[in-house]
């Protein structure tokens, strides 16, 4: 079972260019997307045109921001949506599907924004994010995958001395974040099969050519109970995949 995650930044926008080609290249089984920018009903008249796929969307309450969905071509048993805090669920930035083995949890992680003045609540979110991770894990492995808005080392930017502690994505606290959660039993697929490779971004600023010249970050991750690792065959990065300011990237389920 291959799955799939990809930061889209506007579903209508990728649409527009080779998303669909992509996707029949990506032969998922799932794909779980992020940053929609869209309602509901504006993702599903957008996608109609895929077949052999159910859509599940969460979408924010602010029209043209935020917002996850997921394509599927395998019946989940349940769909939730958000973490049950009101506060954290405005913004369409969480969906669970129930896959009996394992539920798939599929995250946007709110960014801390350019002036840092989301931080704060970036630490609140972490933390109510991973006590609801936790508590999935009580009755079943967790994968989780999205764009999670934080390179976790040194080897997971082009520029961490430039970036540390003064750039969104590479703050002490959210590393703290990412920490909470690889030490609590989240397990970094990509790392586990590839953990000295480096330049494997997911990320390219718009700006001063960075894409061409590899000035990346891998802020997009499969993390997975600590427990169904073994069920984990592989796991990749697309950097080749256009379209967005971010690839994507997954893992292959033996199961």
């Amino acid at each position: 079972m291959k799955l799939i995650s990809w930061n889209v930044n506007g579903i209508r926008a990728i649409a527009k260019k080779s998303f669909f080609s992509d996707l029949e290249l990506l032969a998922p089984d799932i794909i779980c997307l992020q940053e929609t920018k869209a309602q509901d009903q504006q993702v599903a008249e957008t996608l109609q045109q895929l077949k052999g796929y159910q859509l599940f969307t969460n979408s924010a309450v602010r029209p043209g921001y935020s917002g996850t969905a997921v394509l599927t071509n395998k019946e989940p048993l349940n769909v939730t949506k958000g973490i049950g805090i009101e506060e954290h669920d405005t913004e369409g930035r969480v969906l669970c599907l129930d896959y009996g083995r394992f539920y798939l949890v599929n995250v946007y992680v709110p960014n801390s924004g350019a002036e840092l003045l989301r931080l704060a609540y970036r630490q609140k979110w972490d933390l109510a994010f991973f006590s609801y991770l936790k508590n999935l894990e009580k009755t079943k492995p967790v994968i989780v995958c999205g764009d999670l808005n934080v390179a976790h080392r040194e080897i997971d930017l082009a520029r961490p001395k430039e970036n540390y502690n003064k750039a969104a994505g590479y703050m002490q606290e959210e590393i703290d974040g990412m920490d909470r959660l690889t030490t609590g039993g989240f397990a970094d697929t990509f790392r586990h099969f590839y953990p000295g490779q480096p330049g494997r971004y997911s990320w390219w600023s718009f700006r001063a050519g960075a894409r061409p010249r590899n000035i990346g970050w891998r802020i997009d991750y499969f993390l997975v109970s600590s427990s169904f690792m073994p069920e984990v065959a592989d796991a990749f990065i697309r950097e080749d995949i256009q379209g967005s300011d971010h690839c994507p990237v997954g893992i292959v389920l033996d199961l």
